[in-house]
């Protein structure tokens, strides 16, 4: 079964300086049919202008994950680490304990575009720890490349949760089919373009549920990239 949230129908926070898109309930945005899918909890869209950005604030017992899809984010935290993020790298924290951390717009003029994702841990006070890897556009072309996994098989960022986390770029004449395991969940999330997902044809900001699936067919793309999320089948996040 194929469920689709519609990039449209989620949740808006404008600040000026920040214009957001939040397919589950966060902040002063809440559906209660939106309240994450198995242990993912929040995709946020974020479009952040030039010098702009998130004072340091804290965060406890989440795995918090960064994915830049235009501009520069700049990141500093408690735990000493600094660094410019941009797209094809991956940015991960463990907040576990506790973790400080500010996220700006790197550049004075151009606007960065990010989704920021939180994933409910498996585990809680495990020491905070910070994670960044880049990834080659050439190992998503027309596939899917993992990016985040349990045990950071592959040169995966390492994540307290079982989940798997796959991005993957198609444009047109690039077709992949994917086979998944019925007992588990899976969430789609097209962060750009357009593609064919099962015959369903997803927009940029488009997402789906995907429960008892034993495949996925991706084909039609239009400058599209994909997220897929495979988790274990646990209808809401246990907080």
């Amino acid at each position: 079964m194929l469920d689709m949230r519609f990039a449209a129908d989620r949740g808006r926070a404008n600040f000026g300086w920040l214009d957001a898109r939040h397919s589950f309930s966060f902040g002063h945005y809440f559906d209660p049919k939106q309240q994450g899918f198995s242990d993912l909890l929040v995709i946020n869209e974020d479009r952040i202008e030039g010098g702009q950005g998130f004072d340091t604030h804290g965060h406890r017992d989440m795995e918090i994950f960064t994915y830049v899809l235009e501009g520069a984010l700049e990141h500093r935290d408690s735990l000493g680490s600094g660094s410019v993020i941009v797209p094809g790298d991956v940015q991960m924290m463990s907040a576990g304990t506790g973790i400080r951390h500010s996220e700006f717009n790197h550049s004075r003029q151009e606007k960065l575009h990010l989704l920021q994702i939180w994933i409910v841990p498996d585990r809680k006070g495990v020491a905070p720890r910070y994670q960044e890897t880049r990834f080659d556009p050439a190992e998503k072309r027309g596939k899917l490349r993992l990016i985040m996994s349990p045990d950071g098989a592959d040169g995966s960022l390492s994540v307290y949760q079982d989940i798997k986390i796959y991005s993957g770029l198609f444009d047109a004449g690039e077709k992949l089919q994917v086979s998944l395991d019925p007992a588990r969940y899976v969430y789609l999330h097209l962060a750009r373009g357009k593609l064919d997902m099962n015959g369903q044809t997803f927009h940029a900001g488009d997402g789906a549920r995907l429960r008892a699936e034993s495949s996925l067919l991706l084909e039609h793309g239009e400058g599209a990239e994909i997220l897929l999320f495979d988790m274990r089948a646990n209808e809401l996040p246990v907080m």
